[in-house]
């Protein structure tokens, strides 16, 4: 081969060589970001070429596809009862992309996850249309429909979860939303209304996860927790040392109680049965910033929970004073809850101290039925001994028996919860959060803790509690899934 000939099969080589290194660039380091950008209608358009699979609660789906008549989108996502279901599947929209589980299992539902290889590879060789897996929840759908019914108008969340396992049984939250109105490629003015710019009730707002409130003196079962936990309580029913007015330390300011409650020295009991701020604000600062941190930790606060929808962290303040700690161990000053964190403080103490990780997805499953993966149940932690959580379990009885809790009792079965109605905004000028956590026991164990939180209602302020808002819409959760295992 003479000179100039060689020069040319060189150069050749070369732009095969670029165009190799490109072509591998492409299609496995950029492979995800490109498949991903919003941009890219032909991951959209392929997305939506074939019925989704479903997501299904108590053996039914709660999801459909319907084919559209357009030419880009052949089928588009479909909801049964929407608006009560949000919250756990997300949406899925031709246009606005998707979230929650629609977004975090999208392999799946579309089909396209490496898991069903073989399910994709059968399709093309029998020319059968391609299809999406399932996603089995660990919902359930009596539990879900009396949490939505309960909060009916109203702004708020419930989140109840199984405490033997972690499962979580009910997530309801609003306002809502129906996902089926942005599902299409037209539907923009829904979208529009549904953004909270333009919404200020926030309907796609997932308030059982991504909100955190107050919990005022429901924070106090972690207090009690703390002070069993460190000693500082051994005997429920002995009194406290505890004074009354209590001043907050390092302040003139007294930690007033609502209303001539039995406070002073109060036992343990006694100081949950009425909800004494003084006796858990001396408590929490006689056992310190330290401990509470330490105890509050236990429970899951200051760390994201992921069901695999991923939930907000609750706070308990790192670094307070004092008379912040004092504070903060009722549920005020920096302190913040999700309702699911609230419901796995409820779950750890009916568990006899084990708490276990919340999940809402059991199984995934391929087309064909057969099971790709299952959740097995996972020990988060143990915030209490097992005898603490049973000393804890009867002042928590003792307050639905015949403390602030008593619209919870249900005939036949042993209740246990807390009241509380959090103080907010500034110099706390706004209409209190109601609140309420509870679990039930039966011959067979503890099938469901609960925990409730109405943002605010048509009440005014006088008539805002804990026990005469919350607790009610805890007890038909609770109701409805010892009935549904009977």
């Amino acid at each position: 081969m003479n000179k100039p000939l060689r020069r040319i099969a060189i150069f050749c080589a070369l732009l095969v060589l670029a165009l190799l290194v490109r072509d591998n660039w492409v299609q496995y380091v950029q492979a995800d970001s490109l498949n991903t950008n919003a941009l890219n209608r032909r991951t959209g358009i392929e997305r939506y070429s074939h019925p989704r699979g479903n997501i299904i609660v108590d053996g039914k789906p709660i999801t459909g596809s319907v084919a559209t008549s357009g030419t880009d989108f052949k089928y588009k996502r479909t909801y049964k009862d929407g608006a009560m279901w949000a919250p756990v599947t997300g949406f899925a929209s031709q246009v606005y992309g998707a979230n929650q589980l629609e977004q975090i299992d999208d392999g799946i539902l579309s089909g396209n996850d490496d898991r069903l290889f073989f399910d994709r590879t059968m399709s093309m060789f029998t020319g059968k249309e391609k299809k999406g897996g399932n996603v089995v929840t660990t919902l359930n759908a009596d539990a879900q429909k009396a949490a939505f019914e309960g909060l009916g108008k109203k702004k708020g969340a419930v989140a109840a979860i199984d405490p033997a396992t972690g499962k979580i049984l009910a997530l309801a939250s609003t306002p809502s939303y129906d996902p089926s109105t942005i599902a299409g490629s037209s539907d923009e003015k829904a979208w529009v209304g549904l953004d909270k710019k333009n919404n200020p009730d926030d309907p796609m707002l997932n308030r059982a996860l991504r909100q955190t409130y107050p919990p005022g003196s429901t924070f106090k079962v972690v207090t009690a927790a703390a002070g069993l936990e460190h000693g500082m309580v051994t005997d429920v029913d002995k009194p406290t040392d505890s004074p009354l007015p209590y001043i907050m330390p390092g302040t003139t300011t007294e930690l007033k109680n609502e209303g001539n409650l039995p406070c002073k020295n109060a036992t343990l009991r006694k100081a949950l049965e009425v909800s004494c701020n003084s006796v858990f604000g001396h408590l929490g600062e006689q056992l310190g910033k330290d401990k509470m941190l330490e105890t509050a930790k236990k429970f899951g606060f200051n760390a994201e929970q992921f069901t695999p929808v991923r939930a907000d962290a609750s706070v308990f303040p790192e670094d307070p004073n004092a008379s912040q700690t004092a504070l903060s161990s009722i549920g005020q000053f920096d302190t913040r809850a999700t309702p699911l964190q609230m419901a796995m403080v409820a779950s750890a103490v009916a568990n006899d101290g084990k708490l276990m990780k919340p999940y809402m997805v059991d199984e995934l499953r391929a087309p064909n039925l057969d099971l790709i993966s299952k959740t097995e149940p996972e020990e988060l932690s143990r915030p209490l001994s097992q005898e603490n959580a049973q000393k804890l379990q009867s002042i928590m009885e003792t307050v639905v028996k015949q403390g602030t809790g008593t619209n919870a009792q249900i005939p036949g079965v042993t209740v246990g919860g807390k009241t509380g109605t959090a103080q907010h905004g500034e110099n706390n000028d706004q209409n209190p959060y109601a609140w309420f956590i509870s679990y039930a026991k039966t011959g067979s164990g503890s099938p469901v803790a609960v925990a409730v939180v109405v943002e605010d209602s048509d009440a005014s302020r006088d008539d805002i509690s804990g026990g005469g808002l919350a607790a009610p819409i805890a007890t038909d959760v609770m109701k409805a899934v010892i009935d549904s295992e009977k």
